[in-house]
């Protein structure tokens, strides 16, 4: 019994493997591939159809057989003639609907043969690329609720040890101890208007107000709030924030709330990367328009490890968050450097959306040490909104 049954399921495990290997050439077997066109091999199949009916008829003629029989053979060899040929067309979009329905369940790895030269092709070679913007997109959802989770966790954590302290009377409800808790308030507080930036980045909806302003005192308001920011309790009290503008009446015109989105980020990030006891700098100068378009350059340099060149094409991106830099570990004036914290990896894209709003641009630009970002703003002339 136990023999029969062993030989049984061999039979059936030879089966499947002639079966495989059938469909295996089946689907290797795609004669219409190399045309440019699904019309040419459309049209391939048509006439292949019509030179088979007529050379049965031919025969026929010939042979004095009857039409009847020549007619039924003619239908049958062209309907397999047909299906063999139109395996090159109905192969790919089986294909894609096996890859769509894996990708629905949730596995955006998978891809499809791109190989082909026709529209089919190029139909192919678009979604594999939706699959690859899918899978990174997917990626990057992962890594911001990973990075999220971490950055909600340590202002949380440490208000609740803050609080707790006070309320086990460890520690006294005095103005250095509100100032810790304050600051760890303003960590969830930036967080979440990095998040809410996000949302307005990927709907658009954000207008521009621009106007003219004097940049000294902008730029010097920025720059208290990012020292009140660091004096409350910031990773990186011991940096130090320069200003230097000329000359000192300049003005600019653009959008104040937006264009302090885009400094304070900057600031933000060249301190985060700074050496201890490093200097960051923010320098304001004209642009290239005229005085009266209100064109203005605004450079944030630090003394960091810099970025590296191969990362420069993406350090705007979103959830990028510096991989290059931060695994230096001296600065380029052999200071030591403190690691940087993790962030969302959404700062500097929400700067490079507020300039892009103004028509501008940033960019890493060259420095001997260090980074030095750049942005130009364009003024009244070219600025949106």
């Amino acid at each position: 019994m136990s023999v029969s049954a062993s030989g049984g399921s061999r039979q059936q495990a030879v089966l499947r493997l002639w079966e495989r290997a059938f469909r295996r050439l089946w689907e290797s077997l795609r004669p219409l591939d190399p045309y440019r066109s699904v019309k040419a091999a459309l049209g391939a199949v048509v006439i292949v159809s019509v030179v088979i009916t007529t050379l049965l008829v031919l025969f026929a003629i010939h042979s004095a057989t009857e039409l009847r029989v020549i007619t039924i053979i003619s239908v049958v060899a062209s309907l397999l003639l047909t299906q063999f040929v139109a395996q090159s067309l109905t192969a790919p979009l089986d294909e894609m609907t096996a890859a769509a329905r894996a990708m629905a369940g949730g596995d955006y790895s998978r891809r499809v043969r791109g190989d082909r030269r026709d529209e089919f092709g190029e139909l192919a070679e678009a979604f594999n690329q939706m699959a690859a913007d899918l899978q990174a997109d997917d990626q990057h959802r992962k890594e911001l609720v990973a990075n999220v989770s971490h950055e909600l966790r340590t202002p949380i954590a440490g208000l609740r040890a803050v609080l707790e302290n006070v309320v086990d009377g460890v520690s006294d409800a005095d103005p250095e101890t509100m100032r810790t808790a304050l600051h760890q308030t303003e960590r969830l507080g930036r967080l979440v208007e990095h998040l809410l930036d996000l949302s307005r980045l990927d709907h658009g909806v954000v207008p521009l107000h621009a106007r003219r302003f004097e940049v000294w005192p902008y730029l010097a308001g920025v720059l208290r709030e990012a020292n009140m920011s660091k004096g409350s309790g910031h990773e990186r009290t011991d940096v130090h924030l320069h200003l230097d503008v000329a000359p000192p009446e300049l003005t600019a015109h653009a959008d104040p709330e937006r264009l302090h989105q885009v400094v304070a980020n900057l600031i933000d990030n060249a301190v985060k990367h700074s050496p201890r006891h490093g200097r960051v700098t923010i320098r304001a100068r004209p642009g290239e328009g005229s005085a009266e378009d209100g064109s203005l350059e605004v450079e944030v340099l630090d003394e960091g490890p810099g970025i590296p060149q191969a990362e420069r094409h993406r350090v705007f991106d979103r959830f990028n968050r510096a991989k290059g830099a931060e695994g230096s570990g001296q600065g380029s004036g052999g200071v030591g450097t403190v690691p940087a914290s993790g962030g969302t990896g959404l700062g500097l894209a929400i700067a490079r959306w507020a300039v892009d709003l103004h028509g501008g641009w940033i960019r890493v630009a060259e420095s001997p040490r260090g980074c030095r970002i750049q942005v130009t703003l364009p003024g009244a002339a070219q600025a949106q909104g």
